[in-house]
């Protein structure tokens, strides 16, 4: 890779890694089909390894479920490149599934954290008539600030006008709160979220 580009450089040395030998990595969609590795079309991480765990304790059903079709399903959304570096873009439960695209939550979260006056986001899921599911964006802005949809709307038109962000992943709807439910640990808590704002 010694001709690339500085930023496709920094962009490589960014993504998670390539897989260690001995170790068959691939990427399916929702239908069970193997997608390419292009470093753009979006898959669940399925893995085969000899080191690759067995199956969950005591849980036969669950284990089966994770080796369906023969690969241990990680649960990781991801793309590969054509040199085999994996970039994780989100979780399979958290991945938002609009008009038969897998949009990233993580990335929409990502992009969003860096307008100036919000706090902290999380994305999650909406239905939607149409589309079946489309992005919400839960803000929690800073102290004394005031955000409005037009204003967040026109910041990530700039990452659609770049091709970093496609249309149909800005969020149909923003809502505004005090804090968002953390986990024991910390972590912003989707379910709960999912839960507050009446959302199957």
């Amino acid at each position: 890779m010694a001709g690339l580009g500085e930023d496709e450089k920094v962009n490589t040395r960014l993504r998670a890694g390539r897989p260690i030998h001995l170790s068959d990595v691939k990427l399916r969609n929702e239908a069970g089909e193997f997608v390419a590795n292009d470093g753009v079309s979006k898959g669940e991480l399925v893995v085969r390894a000899p080191w690759a765990v067995n199956g969950y304790y005591k849980d036969p059903i669950r284990s089966e479920d994770l080796w369906k079709d023969g690969y241990l399903h990680t649960g990781d959304i991801a793309t590969i490149d054509k040199f085999g570096y994996i970039d994780i873009v989100d979780r399979m439960k958290d991945v938002i599934k609009s008009g038969g695209e897998w949009v990233s939550s993580e990335l929409i979260e990502s992009l969003l954290s860096t307008y100036p006056g919000i706090a902290e986001v999380a994305v999650v899921a909406m239905p939607d008539d149409k589309w079946m599911e489309r992005p919400m964006a839960v803000i929690v802005p800073n102290a004394n600030e005031t955000i409005t949809t037009e204003q967040l709307n026109q910041y990530l038109r700039q990452f659609v006008n770049t091709g970093k962000l496609k249309s149909f992943a800005v969020p149909k709807e923003y809502r505004f709160v005090s804090e968002l439910p953390k986990t024991s640990i910390g972590k912003i808590d989707k379910k709960r979220i999912k839960q507050q704002e009446n959302l199957k």
